[in-house]
């Protein structure tokens, strides 16, 4: 997940003692009574946030508003060290500033990044785009990147998921629907889409840990294999089909999507297009052509998405999730779908979908924060604070989009005719 070059901050998020230094109520200097130096690092951190509601405090008590206007947030920041690191390379280094404790954010990190956001450019950069060929996705590195994110222990992600542990983009029925009754929700708005009947087969790639493959096969008799290449995920999707009696029916592979052999009637693949990366996405588009029926194979890709071609966040790439490339709709349906001459039935975007999901995530790792930290220390928990809330800032800002794509074989004639409506949470 990305944020907006400006959104590696923190709302509603009082620092631990020790790592916080209020300001003192008393301070009124000037910006003007820095130094050159620090005067030229501002000049840089206005340019970059150009009138965004924000103000400046620096260590001696200065005090350096960004515009005119209400305020609705103050960065604090607490060596000359941590103001050359968020000028010089704010991309990378704020959020290494921010879990060290060095920098502070007071006031509500949402509203600032609203107007922070129209500061900054979401164009693609030719020079930066180069690097993502670098450090492709490859079976090894692949699975590194796996197991940095995702293995870090099922304990911890039971804290603030849902009760499934589903880890992508909730659909809400209703503003109000419970975060557990939105991933239902989500599972049923997949399974309609691709229009399961019983005795399909279905291969799922990506599977988190588990929930979607077993849903599918309770609810809709089909027969599922789910690859992926977590261990920690796919131990605890095995214990919980067999729990559920539903191992005759799920078989959870550990093994890299590259491994996939068809036929199958479904394709699916939730929230694993990111990790694909884009060097990797012709080897992605094979792959699904090879699983599926020649005559009446048809799939969905949901993945986290762009309006245009730009990399993640320096810093989530470097810290939190390694590997990931969101692409756009063109490049997704130009390298993936249209060499394998698939057609595209459906696209649906759930940005704010996803928004709504990163706000109950948020809201319950903060819930849990204190556990947390006592499994990982403090720097990991601002640390995740700072990815929760700056990935909700992304999709609440249009920075980053969710996408749907539902796609068949050409000579596919007999699926529904018209979209199916989003209906009622369903049973678990």
């Amino acid at each position: 997940m990305d944020t907006h070059p400006s959104s590696s901050v923190l709302r509603d998020s009082p620092a631990p003692d020790g790592l916080r230094c209020a300001p003192d109520p008393s301070r009124a200097l000037s910006w003007r009574a820095v130094s050159g130096i620090e005067d030229w690092l501002i000049g840089r951190i206005r340019r970059r946030l150009g009138e965004a509601p924000v103000r400046l405090v620096l260590w001696n008590g200065t005090e350096i508003p960004l515009s005119t206007g209400p305020v609705v947030a103050t960065v604090v920041i607490h060596n000359a060290g941590a103001l050359w690191d968020i000028a010089v390379d704010p991309d990378r280094r704020f959020g290494d500033a921010y879990s060290s404790g060095r920098v502070d954010v007071e006031g509500d990190l949402l509203a600032l990044l609203d107007s922070a956001s129209a500061g900054g450019s979401s164009g693609p950069s030719r020079a930066r785009l180069v690097f993502r060929w670098l450090a492709g996705n490859t079976f090894s590195r692949s699975r590194a990147n796996v197991h940095h994110h995702y293995d870090i222990g099922n304990d911890f992600y039971r804290l603030w998921l849902d009760d499934q542990l589903v880890y992508t983009c909730a659909y809400f029925p209703t503003p109000d629907a419970t975060l557990e009754d939105a991933q239902v929700a989500k599972m049923r708005h997949v399974c309609r889409k691709l229009a399961l009947t019983s005795g399909e087969t279905v291969v799922e790639a990506g599977c988190g840990w588990g929930a979607l493959a077993l849903y599918m096969a309770r609810h809709y008799g089909v027969r599922v294999k789910a690859f992926n290449i977590s261990h920690e995920q796919i131990e605890y999707a095995r214990r919980r089909a067999a729990e559920e009696g539903l191992s005759a029916h799920v078989d959870f592979i550990e093994d890299d999507y590259r491994n996939i052999r068809g036929p199958y009637d479904v394709f699916v693949s939730i929230g694993m297009l990111e990790h694909v990366g884009r060097e990797f996405h012709e080897t992605f588009g094979r792959i699904i052509d090879r699983a599926l029926d020649p005559r009446r194979g048809r799939g969905l890709l949901h993945f986290i998405g762009r309006n245009q071609p730009a990399l993640l966040n320096a810093w989530i790439r470097a810290r939190i999730f390694p590997g990931g490339y969101p692409p756009t709709l063109h490049e997704v349906c130009e390298s993936i779908l249209e060499p394998a001459g698939l057609s595209i039935l459906d696209v649906e975007n759930l940005r704010l979908h996803y928004a709504k999901t990163l706000d109950h995530w948020r809201r319950r790792f903060e819930r849990a924060s204190d556990r947390i930290r006592a499994m990982f220390g403090e720097p990991f928990v601002r640390a995740w604070r700072l990815y929760l809330t700056g990935s909700e800032a992304a999709f609440h800002t249009g920075w980053m989009q969710l996408f749907q794509i539902t796609f068949a074989r050409g000579t596919l004639n007999d699926l529904p005719w018209v979209r199916p409506d989003g209906g009622p949470a369903v049973m678990r």
